[in-house]
């Protein structure tokens, strides 16, 4: 059985991009682009948020991004993701500006996904919140799933 991998906005953005003139984010496309080549090895999710967030913006960008997104099964919204994001911006885990990483983080969760991908390491992949995600999660009653980048994903 496949792992599965809740695809975070970022990752079609920086799938689809043109190549960065900032080196740091040309590596992370190029990693993203490598690491997609992989996708076969998981199974594939996303929400309505990731689709809403990818329609915005440049048109032709926007159609790009839901291209590659096209066909992947998409996690419905619960009750239950719902209060989970909340009481992870509520208890201070995540800034209030942060409402909509707290729904993927959340969605991801409720899911039952084994890994959350995503390139937004200032609310998500970030060290010094997921101890503290984790452990909302956690007495939230759900086992939350590991946050990457997709260099973290990578297997030789």
């Amino acid at each position: 059985m496949k792992s599965k991998v809740y695809i975070e906005t970022t990752i079609p953005s920086y799938l689809t991009a043109w190549p960065s003139r900032d080196l740091i984010k040309a590596a992370q496309q190029q990693a993203t682009r490598e690491w997609w080549q992989t996708r076969d090895r998981f199974e594939l999710l996303v929400s309505q948020l990731v689709i809403e967030e990818a329609s915005g913006g440049d048109p032709q960008a926007a159609a790009e991004r839901l291209k590659v997104l096209e066909g992947l099964p998409v996690l419905r919204a619960s009750d239950e993701a719902t209060a989970l994001a909340q009481r992870l911006v509520n208890e201070g885990t995540l800034p209030k500006t942060a409402g909509a990483d707290a729904l993927h983080i959340a969605l991801a969760v409720s899911g039952g996904v084994e890994y959350l991908l995503t390139w937004n390491c200032r609310h998500i992949a970030n060290a010094a919140m997921r101890s503290r995600i984790e452990a909302v999660c956690r007495t939230s009653g759900y086992e939350p799933p590991v946050i990457c980048t997709p260099v973290e994903l990578m297997e030789e």
